[in-house]
């Protein structure tokens, strides 16, 4: 039920039992649609619903940002498999994330709300399970979205010092700068997130820098290098650094840098209660995302590598600790103002960076918030509530990034160890995915569910296996180790970050949330009878109709 302050209690979102929220119903008219239906999931509209299917676009390719993501990891997959593990490895996690986001498009078109997976599995959860399977979801969502944050910092501070150490010579980068600037970029992001009403308009601003960096970089860079590498080192250079006899392996650990990129497809699925019509224009920003992503990401790599003057290890050892910024001093080797050219085209890397991080934070507030109105988390009273001013969850997006701040602090102590948070935000989300898919497909079946504007069946199915079996490829194989022989310096401490998530996890269900967190099936129903009889009234169609 809505207190005043637009907090929910837990378990009970909006209309339980309470007869001045039915009243408060909406008419039904086009304007309203939005509202009844997500009357009808049991939530009052907290929100405006101010994104555009443009500006929702904006936000799910900002946060994506698949060029971008690949120019900060590129040195992981060079190590990893050389040229030919980008080029292909691109390929292949664009098929597998073209899977993904058809599964979420299905499950957000079906039931839009700001909880996205949580919420689902819910619903598709076995009855006595529904609980516990959703909690556990909504705590691996919000972990993701927080490692998701600190990793997009990280590659953000190192691009900064990298720039700086490009310009001095004899300047060594340091941790301490590198951590400097890391907490100053999410400082600045958080301030962003902190006016809704200018959200949507910041997100589409972003699409068109990322954009237009993407192609002027994507034209500059091959018209001004001195020599053009031949198409057998760009599509068939294979280079195994890590130690492992096995190219295989070589080529399986390498792909978390291709992986990383297209990542977190979900983040247009929290903004369903502020976008209109979001049955329908959540799958289209979910899909556009990866289909831009694919686009800028292979092109960008492909050209990238043609335009590589120099040695692949030049990039590898390179002292900016940057190396698409080395790439881009190579590039303009011989040419009037090499240095500051490449720190201009870096900057263009870093402002497209900055959208990410900003559209990361608008996608970690919905989540948390979405998630403390159900009691999730806690503090959940506190961190339920609307700031109505500035049209956000206010505290839920500070608390966040004070986690981001915190998180940021194991730099100092072990890059080793940050990296395998990186590692452990691609697999948390899938994991988070995979479970209302899961339930979807083996308990609720896909023909039982009353499924909205996006849909397709067999085509649907398949993309669903896809999904659970990457989830499960990933969270075997991406927990080997980087390199061999393993240390304690090179070791991959993600399985350590999963048993630590598990256990907050299980102790605050034990502690606190098995009471505090709500969605009982029972009043859930009782708000559905509710709402169901008054649309029926204002709409013989009923809820659905809206829909059609």
């Amino acid at each position: 039920m809505a207190t005043h302050d637009g907090q929910h209690s837990p378990g009970s979102s909006s209309f339980r039992g309470d007869k001045k929220a039915i009243a408060r119903l909406p008419s039904n008219d086009s304007a309203d649609s939005d509202a009844l239906r997500l009357a009808a999931l049991g939530y009052d509209q907290s929100m405006e619903r101010k994104f555009s299917v443009w500006s929702l676009l904006g936000v799910g390719f900002s946060l994506t940002n698949s060029w971008f993501g690949l120019s900060s990891a590129l040195v992981t997959g060079i190590n990893s498999g050389g040229t030919a593990l980008v080029i292909y490895g691109v390929i292949l996690v664009a098929c597998v994330s073209s899977c993904v986001a058809i599964s979420l498009s299905e499950l957000a078109s079906a039931m839009p709300s700001a909880g996205g997976q949580y919420y689902w599995a819910h619903e598709l959860a076995p009855k006595k399970y529904k609980n516990l399977a959703s909690y556990f979801v909504g705590w691996f969502s919000w972990a993701g979205s927080i490692f998701t944050s600190a990793s997009v910092a990280l590659g953000l501070g190192l691009a900064v010092v990298g720039c700086y150490q490009l310009s001095h010579p004899d300047y060594v980068i340091d941790t301490y700068h590198v951590f400097a600037a890391y907490q100053c970029i999410n400082a600045v992001a958080a301030i962003f997130n902190c006016y809704g009403r200018f959200l949507p308009r910041i997100a589409t601003t972003f699409l068109y820098i990322s954009l237009i960096s993407f192609a002027t970089i994507l034209i500059t860079i091959p018209s001004v290098t001195p020599a053009h590498q031949p198409a057998s080192f760009v599509f068939a250079t294979f280079i195994n650094n890590t130690g492992y006899s096995q190219n295989g392996l070589a080529f399986i650990v390498g792909l978390i840098g291709t992986n990383w990129p297209f990542a977190c497809l979900d983040s247009a699925t929290h903004l369903a209660e502020e976008v209109p019509r979001p049955e329908r224009n959540i799958p289209i920003a979910i899909c556009g995302t990866v289909a831009i992503g694919f686009t800028t990401a292979w092109f960008f790599a492909v050209a990238m590598f043609f335009s590589l003057y120099g040695s692949i290890e030049d990039l590898t050892n390179t002292p900016t600790s940057t190396p698409i910024l080395a790439l881009f001093a190579s590039a303009l080797t011989g040419r009037r103002g090499q240095i500051a050219g490449a720190i201009v085209l870096e900057s263009m890397i870093l402002t497209t960076g900055m959208g990410c991080m900003i559209a990361s934070h608008t996608w970690q507030s919905r989540l948390v918030w979405s998630f403390a109105r159900d009691g999730g988390v806690p503090g959940h009273k506190y961190l339920a509530h609307i700031d109505r001013k500035l049209d956000v969850p206010l505290r839920a997006h500070l608390v966040s990034c004070a986690l981001v701040a915190v998180v940021g602090c194991l730099y100092l102590g072990s890059y080793t160890a940050f990296n395998s948070m990186v590692t452990a935000c691609i697999v948390l989300l899938y994991l988070s995915y995979a479970v209302p898919v899961g339930c979807l497909v083996f308990h609720y079946g896909r023909s039982n569910l009353k499924h909205g504007p996006f849909w397709l069946g067999k085509i649907g199915l398949f993309a669903n296996i896809v999904l659970l079996a990457w989830t499960l490829f990933t969270l075997v194989m991406y927990s080997f180790p980087y390199t061999m022989p393993v240390t304690a310096g090179n070791m991959n401490y993600v399985s350590v970050v999963y048993a630590v998530v598990t256990v907050i996890v299980v102790v605050d269900w034990f502690a606190r949330g098995r009471k505090a967190y709500g969605m009982k099936e029972m009043e859930r129903e009782e708000r559905r009878a509710s709402v169901g009889s008054v649309t029926h009234t204002q709409n013989p169609m009923g809820v659905q109709g809206v829909m059609a």
